[in-house]
């Protein structure tokens, strides 16, 4: 009998701006994959809003756990991401040590472009370090990666020994893969770059600059990537799926010049995903 492949998505809702378990349903769906949702926050709109209401789930997310341990649920993935409180970790680090043969992985969201979310305290910052001690794999953006390595965020082109550098360093934390995404890379642009501790290799996939920025669009990375390791790609290939969905994305929202604040447009690119195409190419870095 077939069964879908099954994953616990510990994440927030929400309502406006396309992002978090909004993008997440959706394209790991498309993809054949069972998402569970595991809610940390309901949020009437994403925090670049100005305002939002905010609802913190902390006090739902232990007896959930109870109760797929209790029924004895199998999850072939725990992927984290956002989280609305320090105990929250808590509550991921038991969800991955409770679901020891799933793959883990975490997705560090604390920040974007230099600046740390207006829910993320210092604190918070300090603790996901020890999600991402304890995932397969993490999917941080640049901002992020600088905060988990304690350095300087820097709007500038990087050369690829800096850029393995860090992606080693992260990896030593304990993650045997570490993608890092929106790095501005010289001599080649915008890229997402991988590497793969077990094979000592380093990978990168090359994207075009769009100059708009857009919610929602590391959650629907990451997201992608996770479905394309569970079917089974190799690591450059699930980065090559999921830059290429997200980058056709972003141009679908930028040729319709969609508010930003919305976030991207992928229901229209959805049937990208069914059909499993790949239009971009991977190179080593």
């Amino acid at each position: 009998m077939f069964e879908c492949k099954k994953v616990a998505a510990v994440n927030d809702i929400s309502g406006i701006g396309r992002c978090s378990m909004t993008v997440i349903i959706p394209s790991l769906s498309a993809m054949g994959i069972q998402v569970c949702p595991v809610p940390t926050a309901v949020l009437s709109a994403h925090t670049g809003f100005d305002e939002y209401v905010f609802r913190d789930l902390t006090d739902y997310i232990k007896p959930a756990l109870g109760h797929y341990k209790k029924i004895k649920y199998k999850f072939d993935c725990i992927y984290t991401g956002f989280l609305s409180s320090e105990e929250q970790v808590d509550y991921c680090l038991e969800f991955f040590d409770s679901f020891k043969v799933s793959l883990k992985v975490c997705d560090p969201v604390m920040g974007d472009g230099g600046k740390t979310y207006p829910t993320y305290t210092k604190k918070m910052c300090e603790r996901m370090i020890e999600l991402v001690r304890k995932a397969d794999v993490i999917t941080p953006n640049l901002t992020e990666a600088a905060i988990l390595l304690g350095e300087e965020y820097q709007p500038v082109a990087m050369t690829s020994s800096e850029i393995k550098s860090w992606l080693v360093r992260l990896s030593e934390i304990g993650p045997n893969v570490v993608v890092i995404t929106s790095v501005s890379l010289a001599g080649s642009g915008l890229c997402n770059v991988g590497y793969d501790k077990e094979h000592s290799t380093f990978w990168k996939v090359v994207c075009d600059y769009v100059p708009a920025h857009y919610s929602g669009c590391g959650d629907m990375f990451a997201s992608v990537l996770v479905g394309g390791l569970l079917k089974g790609d190799s690591l450059p290939i699930a980065i090559n799926r999921a830059t290429a969905f997200t980058e056709l994305a972003i141009k679908t929202t930028f040729s319709y010049s969609a508010e930003p604040s919305d976030g991207i447009m992928l229901e229209s690119c959805l049937n990208w995903l069914i059909n499993t195409q790949i239009f971009k190419d991977y190179e080593t870095l």
